[in-house]
């Protein structure tokens, strides 16, 4: 008996696929608990068009990100820190902070976690930090960091 598994099935498949199983597997296990349903002629459409549904999201979130990624390179964000005698600055810029200035300044939410440096910036001068907004797209955002006077 030919199904479509409707939640990811550990040994068998994953969401979408069409596995071949023994009919009692299927109607004891597989159908009553959510996680799959008989292969027929209507289920086969529904599946294509859930298909192609998910294409489109997965395409407008990439030009989406793309977007993004255009605008996010074109900003630089302005820091200040206080900086000792012998010129090493005190602490550093935090990745909640960027955050904070892109959000409240330019208006673009992007989530602390996507950038690639898990560490803020800490030195003075001009700090370029790419941000993973897609699995396909990185953008690149300059952070400049100024004595604080």
């Amino acid at each position: 008996m030919e199904v479509i598994l409707l939640k990811d099935v550990k040994n068998l498949g994953k969401k979408n696929d069409v596995v071949k199983v023994n009919p009692g597997y299927a109607n004891n296990y597989l159908i009553p608990r959510g996680l799959a349903v008989r292969l027929t002629a209507g289920s086969k459409s529904v599946l294509s068009e859930q298909l192609k549904q998910k294409q489109k999201a997965d395409e407008a979130e990439l030009q989406a990100a793309k977007d993004l990624a255009e605008k996010l390179e074109n900003i630089t964000l302005e820091f200040n820190l206080k900086v000792g005698e012998t010129g090493k600055p005190f602490g550093s810029i935090s990745l909640k902070q960027i955050e904070s200035e892109l959000k409240n300044k330019h208006k673009i939410t992007v989530d602390k976690r996507k950038f690639a440096s898990k560490q803020g910036v800490s030195e003075l001068g001009e700090t370029i930090l790419e941000i993973e907004l897609h699995k396909d797209v990185v953008a690149r955002i300059t952070i400049n960091v100024s004595e604080e006077k």
